[in-house]
C-alpha cells in the first residue's frame, strides 16, 4: 500500500549547502523529490553555489551549446523545462522541492512565485528588476539577472532558479543563454559596481520565499 502523502505547506526546510557540486546537488534534488512524493520529509528549499558547468533542458535545442564552447566544462542533459544554461561559483542557486498541493496546483502560479521571490530580494538591494512578456526569468532591461527552470512530479517540483550575484559572465559565450540571442546577461556585481557577499543574498532569499510562499522557514 502506497504511504499517505503528508502535506505540509505550512513550513519549508533550507538547506544551505555552500558549495556543492551540480552531480551531487542533481542526485539530492531526485532523492527528495521521491521521499517528498512519498510524504516521507518536508518541503525543502536547498541554496547552493556549483562548479561551472552547463545544464540542458529537455526540450532545448543542443545547437545553442556552441562549438567553442570551454572543453573542460561538464555539459548535463536535465529533465527540467527550458533551453541551455550556466551553472558556476558566484550565482546562487536555489532548489525549491514542494508539494503544489499545498499551495496551488499551477505552473504558471509556481514560476511567478519564485520570479517574485528574486524581485523582492533585489529590490532591497537596491535593484529594480522585472518580468519580461513571454520570456521566463527576471530582467534589469534589456539583460537578464536570474534563470528559471523546473521539473514537477505527481505536483512536487525539482530545480528552479539561478540568480546572478558575482557571476562571470565570460562563461555565457559557450551557449545561447536560454536559446534567447537578442537580450544580454548581467550579474548584481555589475550593476552595483561592486561586489557583493553571497552570503549577503542568501538570507534575504530565504526571507521573501517565507513571504512571497506564506510559510515559516527552518534552517537545517
Amino acid at each position: 500500500m502506497l504511504a499517505e502523502v503528508i502535506v505540509a505547506a505550512n513550513r519549508i526546510r533550507v538547506l544551505d549547502l555552500g558549495s556543492r557540486s551540480y552531480q551531487e546537488t542533481w542526485d539530492l534534488q531526485k532523492r527528495l523529490q521521491a521521499q517528498r512524493i512519498a510524504g516521507k520529509i518536508d518541503d525543502t528549499l536547498i541554496l547552493v553555489e556549483h562548479e561551472p558547468v552547463y545544464t540542458i533542458g529537455k526540450n532545448a535545442d543542443r545547437s545553442n551549446l556552441m562549438e567553442n564552447h570551454p572543453a573542460d566544462i561538464k555539459v548535463y542533459q536535465v529533465e527540467r523545462g527550458g533551453d541551455i544554461t550556466y551553472h558556476g561559483p558566484g550565482q546562487l542557486v536555489g532548489y525549491p522541492i514542494l508539494d503544489l498541493h499545498g499551495y496551488q496546483k499551477s505552473v504558471g502560479w509556481y514560476m511567478r512565485s519564485l520570479e517574485e521571490v528574486l524581485i523582492k530580494t533585489l529590490a532591497e538591494f537596491g535593484i529594480s528588476a522585472e518580468r519580461r512578456p513571454r520570456f521566463t526569468g527576471v530582467w534589469i532591461g534589456e539583460e537578464k539577472i536570474a534563470a528559471l527552470g523546473v521539473r514537477l512530479s505527481r505536483w512536487v517540483s525539482m530545480h528552479g532558479f539561478a540568480l546572478n550575484v558575482n557571476t562571470d559572465l565570460g562563461y555565457y559565450a559557450g551557449i545561447v543563454p536560454c536559446g534567447i540571442s537578442q537580450f544580454g546577461i548581467t550579474t548584481m556585481r555589475k550593476i552595483l559596481k561592486r561586489e557583493i557577499n553571497i552570503d549577503e543574498v542568501r538570507p534575504v532569499i530565504i526571507n521573501n520565499f517565507s513571504k512571497v510562499f506564506d510559510v515559516e522557514m527552518e534552517l537545517q
